[in-house]
Order: structure tokens, then C-alpha cells, then sequence
């Protein structure tokens, strides 16, 4: 998956220098580590494909680890669409495993660190702990209970696992340096009351580790030898490693690497969940929201995925990747493995006036002209009405309109050239339909009238045509970055759906499936859409023909 030609980021380097030096017994085992409490994102496919992608290089493997520490949050359904995701975009882990397989193991490291007098039971409400442990300028203070016995803080604990006490009344905490610089080593929570059900453990637990205490020793328990994080759990680090010491566990090591950040688009959960819940958009799969359910809905590719994460690297430092490179990844993608069909989604009658009514004339047109041989050819019914997008024809076209207009020529994609001699009218004034006469030995790939037209236009024929919905979406935001806005919902692009409840499509797109792309010749990239059916087809259009946005910038 990762270009081999490609320098090496530092991570690959770290791993190179393991491998040269024996480290681990020359074994590479990475894990991919999520929490269960909602859909994966644009950013999570970075770190899938990282993590895999390294076990792949190196002959290694990966591990997926669901961190499901808070029944509060977490869900099934969640656990389902990530794993749908991972393998979607051609991943496959080792094992499945589960933060909450080893709930006893981690309780039982939480004694050994009590019996070591590294642990105590705090009664302090979570205001009083978060005021005693000082500021970043100031050192934190002990609370009344630091000064426990042994005896007395297993008992608690073994008290707070059998659910003698309420939510939040007790916490156990790390007893490390209150001094320290570093705010997390200031006696960090290890574990709190939670009386709620787990959607493994059901019932079972009503403490539940925190996610600084379960991360490290998860992966400890199962070796992994490098545990790749985002550069926010830089200073969490000392603690995994403290916990690593003190336990005398497997030294599994982090590496830190920056977590994608996409112009025009919200990365937090907490905010994609607000879109959810508040109905700004459809659901989790809603084709404007950067989650991989989303992009898959939308007709992005499991490849165009893969290799923007392969084209923006891995860096130490925070940075903005433009989505118009992800926008040009599935484009570059698309041109190759999208079928090319015909479809009209304003449509104004063109009658070809000299071509014999009731006619059926059977044309034919290549898949795809991007691959040698075309990827075979479809079959395209003509007669002498068709459909045609309304901006192609002018009642007083400028000189360069290389379109329809009284007297002007062009060509039918596939079919005859034809030329504007008449139009009518309605009643207010708008043009309802377009009068041509063709040309009969014009046909595509069998030309001989020496005739030159300088535009072609695409069509479906009335008689033929399919009906479908049309929906065109945009970027869901306006603003480059609405995350740094004070109300990122503000920053919503009213423009980002538009529904065209009628289109014309040829009668081959009613075989659409929806884990096909098409190109709509001259209108962009198009898929059906998951939630389609035989009766009420709907396309999603994947991404514009080119990048509108750059041109808008520009203007600007």
C-alpha cells in the first residue's frame, strides 16, 4: 500500500533501525486502536492506513483494539461500521480485540500498583481534584486522602468494584508527583464509578479504567512493538511509560505522528455528532461528511483513499492539507474506472425535424475511453426527440458559444450532427423547445459529410429516457477552517446539497450498482446511491469534472 520508491517517514526509519538491530526479535506488530462511539473519519483513515500499511511493509501485523472504556458512549453499531470501514478500504487485522478483555488484567495491575503504594481511593469530588492539582505555574496540593494505608485503599477499591458506592463518590488515583511540570504525572485518574451496562460486559463492571490507564497496558498486554498516536498524547507519554516501569510490564513504545487536519471540513466527533443530532445532515453516511461511510455513500474509492493518505505523508508537525488533493485523488481515480454515460439534468426538447418520426436508430458508445478497448461498449437508443441540458442552446449566442443557437451546428455525442433552425415558446417567453435538422452521413465513426463543428453536446433520448433523482453535493462548509470558528455551525454551505428531482438518464444507467462510478459526460462523477431502488433511482454526484473551488478562490 505505501509507495516503496518514496523516502522513508521517520516512523518507517525508527522501524528500519529496530529491524537492523534485533529489537523485538526482528517483529513489527502495530494496532489500529478506536473507540466505539461513533464513525470513522478522513483522519482515522490516515492512522488505518499507517498502521496497516506498516504491517504490510514489514511483514509484520496489526492489530485492531476497540478501546471501549465508556459504556456511556460506546455502541455496537459503532463497533460494526468500523470494521466495515477498515476492511472496505482493503485492510484486514490480525486479531479482533477489545480493551474490555482485559478488565480483569488491568484491575489487577491497578492493585499491584496500590500494594506498591503507587495507587489511593480519592473521595474529593472531581472540582476539588481538578483545583488541588495545582496549575501549570503553581504545584498541585495533596488531598486529604493521599495519605491512605495500603489496607485501606484495596479494600475501597475492592468495595467500588462490587458497587457499594455511587457514581463519581470515589476515584482511583496514581500517586506520582503533584510538582510535576508535566500536569498529567500530577496523580492521574486510574479508575471511576460507572453504573452503566457495557455492550460486551454487560453488567458485569461498574469502575471502568480511564483511557490513560487501559491505552499503554493494552498495548503492553499484547506487545505491540511500535503503538503509533497523534501528536496530542505527546505529553500522556511519561505516563504509559511510568505505568510500564512501575508494573515491570512489556516496554511497548510510542511514537507520535500529526493527525490530519482538512481544509473546509470538522475532524471531532463531538462536532460530527452535533451535525447528526441537530439535522444539519441526514446521518453518519451523509455524503457531505468527511467520515468513511460518508465518502464511500458519496462514491470515493477504497484506492483514492489509500493514496491521498499516501500523498500527504507523515509528519511531526501540525499542518492544513487542502481537500481539493483528496478531491483530486478520486477524480484521477475516477478518469480511469468510471463508465461514461449520457444524462440531462435541466432538460429543454431538441426535435430533429428531418429524421423519420417513430425511428429508432440503435448507437453505440465505449465504457470508458481512459483504458485500452474501452472496457467494452453499451448500446444507446436515438430517435428524433431527445433531451438535451438547456444551457446549450441560446436564443442570441455570444460568437465563441460553440452550442446550440439559431443557425448554429454542433455534434451529438455518439450520434449526427445537427443545426438550430427554429425554437418555440411559451407564453411567458420561455423557450420549451428546440427545432435541428441532422445530418445523415454524419454519424460518429463513419463521418464522410467533411462537415466541422466545434462543440459536441450530450443527450437521451424522450422516448428512451429514464427518470431519476439527481443530488449534487459540495463541500459542507464555506469557511477554510470552521473547526477555529466560535460557532463552527455558522460556517455551514447552505449550497452543499441540491436535489434535481427529475433528470433524464440513458436506459443502460437503470444497471447502475452502487459500488460503480460513472461519469456524466460533461457534468461531473456520479454514483448511485446506497439507499436507491429500482423504482426511485438517486445518483450522488461523487466529485465536480474540475476543481470549481480553485476557480471561485481565484475570483475572490
Amino acid at each position: 500500500m505505501l509507495n516503496e520508491e518514496k523516502p522513508l517517514n521517520f516512523i518507517e526509519e525508527i522501524i528500519e533501525e529496530d529491524l537492523r538491530s534485533g529489537k523485538h526479535d526482528g517483529r513489527v506488530l502495530t494496532r489500529f486502536p478506536p473507540e466505539p462511539n461513533g464513525y470513522l473519519h478522513i483522519g482515522h483513515a490516515k492512522s488505518i492506513c499507517l498502521n496497516f500499511g506498516l504491517g504490510q511493509r514489514y511483514n509484520g501485523k496489526t492489530n485492531l483494539r476497540f478501546d471501549d472504556t465508556n459504556p456511556v458512549t460506546e455502541d455496537t453499531e459503532y463497533v460494526e461500521s468500523i470494521k466495515q470501514d477498515i476492511q472496505w478500504l482493503g485492510f484486514q487485522w490480525a486479531q479482533e480485540l477489545y480493551t474490555s478483555d482485559y478488565f480483569e488484567t488491568l484491575y489487577s495491575f491497578a492493585v499491584d500498583l496500590i500494594n506498591k503504594g503507587l495507587a489511593y481511593v480519592d473521595d474529593s469530588t472531581a472540582e476539588e481534584i481538578a483545583a488541588a492539582k495545582g496549575t501549570p505555574t503553581e504545584p498541585g496540593v495533596p488531598t486529604p486522602y493521599r495519605a491512605r494505608s495500603i489496607e485501606e485503599n484495596l479494600l475501597l477499591f475492592q468495595e467500588m468494584r462490587e458497587g457499594k458506592y455511587k457514581d463519581g463518590e470515589k476515584v482511583l488515583r496514581a500517586k506520582i508527583d503533584l510538582a510535576s511540570p508535566n500536569m498529567h504525572l500530577r496523580d492521574p485518574l486510574l479508575y471511576r464509578i460507572k453504573h452503566a451496562h457495557h455492550h460486551r460486559t454487560g453488567d458485569t463492571w461498574c469502575i471502568y479504567p480511564m483511557y490513560d490507564f487501559a491505552h499503554g497496558q493494552s498495548d503492553s498486554i499484547e506487545e505491540i512493538t511500535h503503538s503509533i498516536c497523534t501528536l496530542e498524547f505527546i505529553p500522556h507519554r511519561p505516563l504509559y511509560d511510568w505505568c510500564i516501569e512501575k508494573l515491570a510490564i512489556f516496554p511497548s513504545k510510542q511514537y507520535e505522528f500529526a493527525r490530519l487536519n482538512l481544509s473546509y471540513t470538522v475532524m471531532s466527533k463531538r462536532k460530527l455528532l452535533q451535525l447528526v443530532n441537530e439535522k444539519f445532515v441526514e446521518s453518519w453516511d451523509d455524503p457531505r461528511m468527511p467520515t468513511i461511510s460518508g465518502l464511500r455513500r458519496r462514491g470515493y474509492t477504497p484506492a483514492s483513499i489509500r493514496n491521498f493518505c499516501d500523498r500527504i505523508g507523515v509528519q511531526k508537525r501540525e499542518n492544513m492539507i487542502d481537500v481539493s488533493l483528496l478531491e483530486f485523488c478520486i477524480r484521477e481515480d475516477l478518469n480511469q474506472s468510471a463508465w461514461r454515460r449520457m444524462a440531462v439534468l435541466d432538460p429543454i426538447k431538441l426535435v430533429i425535424t428531418n429524421y423519420p418520426e417513430g425511428q429508432v436508430e440503435e448507437l453505440h458508445g465505449e465504457n470508458n475511453p481512459e483504458v485500452e478497448g474501452g472496457e467494452g461498449s453499451r448500446t444507446i437508443p436515438f430517435s428524433s426527440e431527445l433531451w438535451i441540458e438547456r444551457e446549450d442552446f441560446m436564443e442570441e449566442p455570444p460568437k465563441k458559444f460553440f452550442r446550440l443557437g439559431p443557425g448554429l451546428s454542433v455534434r451529438l455525442k455518439h450520434a449526427y450532427i445537427v443545426q438550430c433552425h427554429d425554437f418555440v415558446k411559451d407564453e411567458q417567453g420561455k423557450v420549451t423547445e428546440i427545432h435541428c435538422t441532422y445530418v445523415p452521413n454524419s454519424k460518429s465513426g463513419e463521418d464522410t459529410s467533411g462537415l466541422k463543428v466545434k462543440g459536441t453536446i450530450h443527450w437521451v433520448s424522450v422516448p428512451h429516457a429514464k427518470e431519476a433523482e439527481v443530488r449534487l453535493y459540495d463541500r459542507l462548509f464555506n469557511d477554510e477552517n470552521p473547526a477555529a470558528a466560535e460557532d463552527f455551525k455558522q460556517s455551514i454551505n447552505p449550497d452543499s446539497l441540491q436535489i434535481i428531482q427529475k433528470a433524464y438518464i440513458e436506459p443502460d444507467l437503470a444497471n447502475a450498482t452502487a459500488d460503480k462510478g460513472y461519469q456524466f459526460i460533461r457534468l461531473g462523477y456520479f454514483t448511485l446511491d446506497s439507499k436507491s431502488t429500482p423504482a426511485q433511482l438517486v445518483f450522488n454526484r461523487t466529485v465536480t469534472l474540475k476543481d470549481s473551488w480553485a476557480k471561485e478562490v481565484k475570483k475572490g
